[in-house]
């Protein structure tokens, strides 16, 4: 057999789903909906992230936001709907979990090894930015 591997070129858009799916349900189902179901005190212990960002108040909202912005963020990724908001928004929570996992910080060590998970989640997050959601998608329908 002479498989050639530009001949899986054809086959993009399932890979894109594939992606879509994944990340997504990790955001939805692992991520966001049990700190969204932890109410206010786990939500101002998430928000606690953005002081890395020298912002000092609304520790519980920032917190909400980003429950929010997993949950449903993860679940747009699925369907594909409002894919590059979605993207973008799940971006920017990464980019800040990515700091605050990075400096030390309630008992963790910090550095790189903290932060790769969500500096690996940023980079999926920035990369279907720009890709788009393929044609299986919701987005693709409209």
């Amino acid at each position: 057999m002479n498989l050639k591997w530009s001949s899986l070129d054809r086959w993009s858009d399932l890979g894109l789903l594939i992606i879509r799916v994944g990340v997504g349900a990790l955001f939805m189902c692992v991520h966001g909906y049990p700190r969204l179901m932890g109410g206010p005190d786990k939500w101002n212990s998430v928000g606690r992230a953005v002081s890395y960002l020298d912002i000092k108040f609304g520790y519980t909202t920032w917190g909400l936001a980003a429950s929010l912005i997993m949950t449903f963020g993860g679940a747009l990724l699925i369907a594909g709907l409002a894919h590059r908001p979605a993207s973008l928004g799940l971006f920017v929570t990464m980019a800040v979990a990515s700091i605050w996992k990075y400096f030390p910080n309630l008992g963790v060590t910090g550095g790189w090894g903290a932060a790769d998970h969500p500096v690996a989640m940023a980079v999926v997050c920035l990369g279907l930015l720009f890709t788009g959601p393929g044609k299986y998608s919701l987005d693709a329908r409209t």
